[in-house]
């Protein structure tokens, strides 16, 4: 597909039936006390297929509670069982016909107040990113990750990973990014994020935002579209 608005309106589509797919998560009651973390993420799977017919997921299925939320999307913890008051963060990329859809969102169970603050940041934060990102018509990566920390920080968070989200597109968008730093939102991505990729293709971008408390052992993730769907923000200018 080389048209830049049917390509754009794929990775949107996809988008829209991961936010569905998550919405049924919940709906279920999927994320629940006493499971398993890979019992959830196996469940989900299960419905991916069942609503969509989903076979594939072109990164690993993350589901993560309590100190688990600590680690970045390279760690791999030993699987927990949720607890009663826990935060929990689902990272999941559905492939739908070819296209790629990255979508995290995070789950409060219990009453804790400092939990339920951090999950409320993570949209509100991811928000800010976008807009830095809208009103920067030569913003890098590496600058784009920059702020993400410091957004961070200022409403009284770490971050959580070394990167703040990356490329993409028709499976494997890999074959077409180019250099592996610059496929990131991370220290040494120094190309202007709106780009055409190797192929000629226009860059579209995962933003991540996973915020941390290390003191209290938890943290939560959220990610979605960058440069698409949000008032018109589009990576190519």
């Amino acid at each position: 597909m080389t048209d830049e608005s049917s390509r754009a309106a794929a990775l949107l589509k996809a988008q829209a039936d991961a936010a569905e797919l998550f919405g049924e998560v919940e709906r279920r009651g999927l994320v629940a006390p006493g499971r398993g973390e890979r019992a959830v993420s196996d469940a989900v799977r299960d419905l991916a297929y069942e609503m969509f017919g989903i076979r594939r997921f072109w990164h690993k299925r993350i589901v993560r509670a309590g100190p688990n939320t600590l680690h970045p999307y390279r760690g791999n913890p030993p699987d927990r069982v949720i607890a009663d008051d826990d935060i929990v963060f689902c990272d999941f990329g559905p492939l739908f016909d070819e296209w790629e859809a990255d979508f995290g969102r995070t789950f409060v169970l219990g009453d804790d107040p400092v939990k339920h603050r951090l999950r409320d940041d993570l949209p509100r934060l991811f928000a800010a990113g976008r807009r830095y990102f809208a009103g920067r018509p030569e913003v890098t990566g590496e600058e784009l990750y920059a702020e993400a920390v410091r957004l961070a920080r200022e409403a009284g968070w770490e971050f959580g990973g070394p990167h703040s989200g990356h490329l993409v597109g028709e499976f494997p968008h890999e074959r077409v990014a180019g250099a592996e730093a610059d496929s990131y939102i991370a220290p040494g991505s120094c190309l202007p994020m709106r780009r055409t990729d190797r192929s000629g293709r226009r860059c579209h971008w995962i933003l991540e935002i996973h915020l941390v408390d290390p003191a209290r052992g938890f943290g939560g993730f959220h990610e979605e579209l960058l440069d698409l769907g949000h008032d018109g923000a589009s990576a190519g200018g």
